[in-house]
């Protein structure tokens, strides 16, 4: 089951790596809106790169949900954090991008921590219904709609590096309501964190995509990783996610290898988002 997980995790990396860069060329392409303005979720729409990019955002999502049943938070997380690698490496073999030697480094370090978390894996147990708050979470999520619609008088470059970071912190209480969920059966229908987890990935995605709109993609996505990874990261730990015993130092090891190259990565990216 480990194993399965792990290949969920792998996945939901490899797909939102190409959604990523898909995404950033349709958000290039939209007209500029507010905030949260829903409009611009249908300028996108009109796009059918957008919905490839979405298409493939709903796989990953699926994929991303299943590994969190099994994998401690901040596992799953960091191998998503990867997503950019994968955005990286493909954008040489699709869109003829060119990576430096620091580029090419930053794969490295992702692949090398990717590879210690790998070491550390091991299936968690089902965490307790009364573990989260559905409420606060969606306090949660309340306060990054705020705080994004805020961000409207923030000064130029500034505008999509707090968006992006919201953005993360709204994928984070995504994540984390995903590992508190019971199980993918039919009583999700009455579960109230599966309705919270519908909401936040909403908000995120908007607010992502915000950011891309203000920014380079590059911006946005190295903002995010940060929130994205590191805030879950801590919630698990909180809720009791562990690691196999003996290689705590290897799983943080791991971890900051895997974000730091995937910050680096994020600045690449960048480049994508002209393409046309």
């Amino acid at each position: 089951m480990t194993l399965l997980a792990v290949a969920c995790a792998l996945g939901a990396m490899t797909v939102f790596g190409m959604a990523a860069v898909l995404q950033g060329v349709a958000t290039s392409r939209a007209v500029d809106v507010a905030v949260l303005d829903p409009r611009l979720l249908l300028h996108l729409a009109r796009q059918p790169v957008f919905l490839l990019a979405l298409a493939l955002n709903g796989l990953g999502f699926l994929l991303h949900v299943a590994a969190l049943q099994t994998l401690p938070l901040f596992l799953v997380q960091a191998v998503i954090s990867g997503s950019v690698a994968v955005t990286a490496v493909l954008s040489v073999r699709v869109l003829r991008v060119s990576l430096g030697r620091a580029q090419w480094l930053a794969v490295g370090l992702v692949v090398l921590g990717l590879g210690l978390l790998a070491m550390t894996a091991e299936a968690s147990e089902v965490l307790p219904p009364g573990a989260g708050s559905p409420l606060v979470l969606l306090g949660v999520v309340a306060a990054v709609a705020l705080a994004a619609a805020g961000v409207r008088s923030a000064p130029g470059p500034a505008a999509p590096v707090l968006l992006g970071l919201l953005a993360g912190a709204g994928f984070g209480v995504v994540a984390v309501c995903a590992r508190l969920l019971p199980d993918l059966g039919p009583g999700l229908l009455t579960e109230p964190l599966a309705y919270v987890l519908l909401v936040a990935g909403a908000v995120a995605y908007l607010v992502y995509s915000a950011a891309m709109q203000r920014g380079s993609v590059t911006t946005a996505t190295a903002a995010m990783v940060v929130t994205q990874t590191v805030l879950p990261a801590v919630a698990g730990l909180l809720l009791g996610d562990e690691v196999r015993a003996g290689l705590l130092p290897l799983a943080v090891a791991g971890f900051v290898l895997a974000l730091a190259g995937a910050v680096g990565l994020g600045r690449f990216e960048g480049g994508l988002a002209p393409v046309r």
